[in-house]
């Protein structure tokens, strides 16, 4: 073999990854509990190919995890300094968007306001243009005003704290994270992420072709693998399953896509 010399490279911790690592420790105060879930979404990966422009997968799925929140409200409750439950009457879901900035690819949050009552289609446009550049990140002022408080030695750990149980902040944060992992992994697979502030993550696996059985007949169908994780501190078991079985039957269903219910 022949010999080389052996070397490492040093690159400067970006100062936005130290916001994401601060409020992953934050998290670690949550009691994560978790549950596989698997959809068959046959119908809606077929209208979705159809369309033109395209509407993409992950629009759909944050429509989906929105309705089912809504219904379903304690499972994205989360406790206030007061030691109160609060429940949103509303869901504002965020989701992370890699981008190439400055520093590196970093993963950068959007929060999609009021995906529960909005449609596929404008969900779907909203995702695309952040991913574009067309339109700025509606959490990247947030963000940029983080970034004079990580540069301070402390600050970080202290402001995602706060942040925890803080409302006004939960209206800039949300109270519901959607992550994609399908697209960079390919084929079925479940993801376990890492615990964050919010009460509820929904973690979307990849896409396969499986034999299912429809009708009493067995047929190859499109499924999507789902990983709910809810904070066991403030939602118990019962809420959880019951918000999973809604987000399985409105992802199966389609019915939130336009021309499908009434077909």
């Amino acid at each position: 073999m022949t010999a080389r010399r052996r070397q490492v490279e040093f690159r400067p911790f970006p100062a936005r990854r130290r916001l994401l690592t601060a409020a992953m420790r934050v998290g670690r105060a949550m009691v994560p509990m978790h549950g596989l879930v698997q959809a068959d979404v046959t119908t809606a990966r077929r209208w979705l190919h159809e369309q033109r422009p395209r509407v993409s997968f992950s629009g759909y799925v944050v429509a989906c995890v929105a309705r089912a929140a809504a219904t379903h409200p304690e499972v994205h409750a989360y406790r206030d300094w007061r030691g109160r439950v609060v429940l949103p009457q509303h869901v504002d879901v965020a989701v992370l968007i890699e981008k190439a900035l400055g520093d590196g690819p970093v993963p950068v949050a959007h929060l999609v306001r009021d995906a529960d009552v909005r449609e596929v289609t404008d969900i779907s446009s909203d995702i695309r243009d952040v991913q574009a550049g067309r339109s700025p990140s509606s959490a990247g002022a947030m963000f940029d005003r983080a970034m004079i408080v990580a540069r301070i030695p402390g600050a970080v750990p202290l402001v995602m704290r706060v942040m925890r149980r803080s409302v006004r902040m939960h209206e800039w944060s949300g109270s519901v994270a959607v992550s994609s992992i399908g697209m960079f992994a390919g084929g079925g697979g479940y993801g376990i992420g890492a615990p964050t502030m919010l009460t509820l993550n929904v973690m979307v696996g990849g896409l396969s072709e499986r034999p299912q059985v429809v009708d009493g007949k067995i047929e190859v169908r499109t499924m999507v693998d789902l990983t709910i994780t809810v904070d066991h501190t403030v939602v118990d078991g019962a809420p959880a399953a019951r918000f999973g079985a809604a987000l399985r039957s409105l992802l199966e269903s389609a019915d939130l896509l336009p021309g499908i219910s009434d077909s």
